[in-house]
């Protein structure tokens, strides 16, 4: 319908100018081509705008109940909305707040509401026997409506509740099964004396069918319990339930092509209950959720245990809408924002994704930032590290396991570099091991590794079976980096009148903001992570800018930090690693305790350390201006690897990079973007770590 897939022409409306394509019977309905885009103008593909109103009650449903229900409240002085689909304001939703939304000829309404009338009125109850797919089979109201339009319907018959002014042959008896030619259209209608059981057959080219109704409480069932919704009319009748069907092969539920003898066999293996039965076999599952289905197989149930199930929960949306409808006017950005993201967009910052992230990628002079931290002080938003607190009489036992370190000679008011790896013996990520007492610990990690590492935690120590208790604080907690040869100078005007030592991290107020003051640095100079509520971020972040602002002081992006961390040669998971990344190769053997009894990875560290390994990250250096990250190295007219980061460095005065070698013997001298390089060990800037200690 106007080039939107998978619509149900019975709840669509005939008008002016819409556009109908018959659904394929054996495939999926076209992509629209090249050719279409001009032609066609799916709903899904513009903006859908959005009304939000507000009312004391929603009456859904203008007929008798609904006219009733709505009167009765506003002659109590209450506001009152009423919504029905004759009117164009189709529902099609109703969730928690109570909140309902509706489709309308303008686009979609999302009404506020203190209270929900669902007066939807009663739906006839289909056959189920065989034949009831055949052409020709009304239900009452139907037969009206097209006698009314002047339709004719051949020698018509009346299978129970005969409708009014239908000119049709009554029949008696139970209804067995229809009859129909090679076209698919009824021929006749076989009902059964209820006590002879003999069969009658009638021929006829149309029947009528009254066998009763259901409550239309597709709506009222999606509300959930919390919600304050009321059915009135024949929406909150106790219907009489139909026959329960018997024969095998009748297929009860059509959305789904369910049988008698599904149920059956769903039964005989334990699904004894409507949801678990329903879920089984999947009847009622289908658009109309049950909407006719569903009071067969309540029959068909009752038949069995002597009660009546109550009907189960149902699922927005009971008609169907498009994607753009559902999700009109919301905008889910897949990447998370810092709370300090409005202060680098007033600082110009140019933000970039990065680690499920949106993150300052530089504000506007790199070189500047750059030489902020090498030089003076700069701030960092680091609030995207992973952040777990873990705890508990085995935590030790858990993260000894856990880590390719020694995690149990860890003071408190220390810390632990550490890599995470895999039963493969491969890194997963990095972070920092922090000790705040006997049975407690801080851990972080990436900012695009964090997820993962805590579901990898959190799973081995039930695994494990040990007494540890995990506390994400990654969304909670948010972090600035403060960084730079006068650091140290700034923390001091915030009133920390003794920051920790190197590795050292302690709890203190910075500026009036509750910190976890750790010293840690990836820039290579002297740098504090303050991790503090996100709440006191912004005010925490302009103070440090106030007190710094005689040192010139200036924040930096991800691109001052990518140079910085590349002179000191550290290594960023995910960009400078692969997925069978091991220790060895980044040359970080030094970070795995192979006299530890038991880690995981161990094995296979062990038994790879026997064999030859021709890949390996090394430092590279060569004058001039910086290749493209991702070039390939050269050698002897091969490619051997591939760059990974690049930087001139401005206090260097070459080029430095990192790098893959994948050929043995790893040579000394290498092509890159055809200028020699020199492979070189790290870190190219101060090797010896005594600023980072400053």
């Amino acid at each position: 319908m106007d080039g939107v897939a998978y619509v149900r022409t019975c709840q669509i409306e005939a008008r002016p100018g819409l556009t109908v394509q018959r659904h394929p019977v054996d495939g999926n309905p076209p992509l629209p081509g090249a050719a279409d885009r001009g032609r066609l103008s799916p709903r899904d593909a513009v903006a859908v705008p959005v009304e939000r109103r507000e009312a004391e009650i929603v009456v859904i449903g203008a007929g008798t109940g609904g006219q009733r229900a709505a009167t009765e409240a506003e002659a109590a002085g209450r506001h009152v909305l009423v919504l029905d689909a004759a009117h164009g304001d189709e529902v099609v939703a109703l969730y928690p707040g109570p909140t309902v939304i509706a489709r309308t000829p303008a686009g979609m309404l999302h009404v506020e509401a203190g209270e929900i009338v669902v007066a939807t009125g009663a739906a006839e109850i289909q056959p189920v026997c065989p034949g009831n797919d055949l052409t020709g089979l009304l239900t009452m109201q139907a037969a009206v409506r097209l006698h009314a339009a002047g339709v004719s319907m051949g020698r018509a018959v009346a299978v129970g509740t005969v409708p009014d002014s239908v000119p049709c042959e009554p029949v008696a008896g139970v209804l067995v099964r229809f009859e129909g030619d090679a076209a698919g259209r009824v021929r006749a209608v076989v009902t059964a004396d209820p006590v002879s059981g003999e069969e009658t057959s009638t021929p006829c080219e149309t029947v009528t069918l009254g066998l009763g109704y259901a409550p239309r409480d597709l709506l009222a069932r999606m509300a959930g319990p919390t919600v304050p919704v009321t059915s009135v009319g024949a929406a909150a009748e106790d219907h009489p339930l139909p026959p329960p069907p018997a024969d095998p092969a009748v297929v009860v539920c059509r959305c789904m092509g369910v049988a008698v003898g599904d149920l059956d066999d769903a039964w005989s293996k334990g699904f004894t209950e409507l949801e678990l039965l329903k879920r089984a076999t999947l009847a009622g599952i289908g658009t109309c959720q049950g909407g006719a289905c569903l009071p067969h197989v309540r029959s068909w149930i009752a038949a069995r245990t002597g009660e009546v199930p109550a009907p189960f929960t149902a699922r927005p949306a009971s008609r169907q809408i498009t994607l753009a409808e559902a999700g009109a006017d919301t905008f889910v950005d897949a990447f998370r924002r810092t709370p300090l993201h409005d202060e680098h967009l007033a600082l110009g910052a140019r933000m970039d994704r990065f680690g499920s992230w949106w993150r300052p990628w530089n504000y506007g002079d790199t070189l500047a930032e750059y030489r902020a931290v090498r030089e003076g002080v700069s701030l960092g938003d680091v609030s995207t590290l992973g952040k777990l607190v873990v705890s508990g009489p085995d935590v030790v036992e858990a993260l000894e396991r856990l880590y390719p370190c020694h995690v149990a000679d860890i003071k408190p008011g220390r810390s632990r570099y550490a890599l995470l790896l895999n039963e493969r013996g491969h890194v997963m990520d990095d972070g920092m091991i922090l000790r705040e007492s006997a049975s407690r610990f801080v851990l972080s990690f990436t900012s695009g590794g964090a997820a993962n590492a805590e579901m990898w935690l959190r799973d081995w120590v039930d695994t494990w079976g040990l007494r540890v208790h995990v506390l994400d604080r990654t969304m909670s907690l948010a972090a600035i980096n403060v960084t730079g040869p006068l650091a140290v100078n700034l923390l001091r005007r915030t009133g920390l009148a003794d920051p920790p030592r190197y590795l050292g991290h302690v709890h203190a107020d910075v500026a009036g903001v509750p910190c976890h003051v750790m010293r840690l640095s990836f820039t290579g100079e002297a740098a504090f992570e303050l991790h503090h509520p996100i709440d006191r971020s912004v005010e925490l972040w302009r103070a440090l800018l106030a007190l710094g602002a005689d040192y010139g002081i200036r924040p930096h992006g991800l691109q001052a930090l990518f140079a910085l961390r590349l002179e000191k040669g550290h290594v960023i998971i995910g960009m400078d690693t692969e997925l069978d990344t091991t220790p060895r190769r980044l040359g970080m053997d030094w970070a795995v305790r192979m006299d530890k009894p038991a880690f995981i990875g161990r094995a296979a560290l062990e038994r790879t350390a026997r064999l030859d390994d021709h890949r390996r990250l090394v430092g590279l250096t060569m004058p001039g201006d910086a290749p493209v990250e991702g070039s390939p190295i050269w050698s002897r007219s091969e490619i051997v690897g591939n760059v990974t980061g690049s930087w001139a460095s401005p206090v260097l005065g070459h080029t430095v990079m990192l790098g893959w070698l994948r050929r043995t013997p790893f040579p000394e001298r290498v092509e890159i973007d055809g200028r020699e390089a020199v492979v070189s060990s790290t870190p190219f800037y101060d090797p010896e770590g005594q600023r980072a200690r400053a």
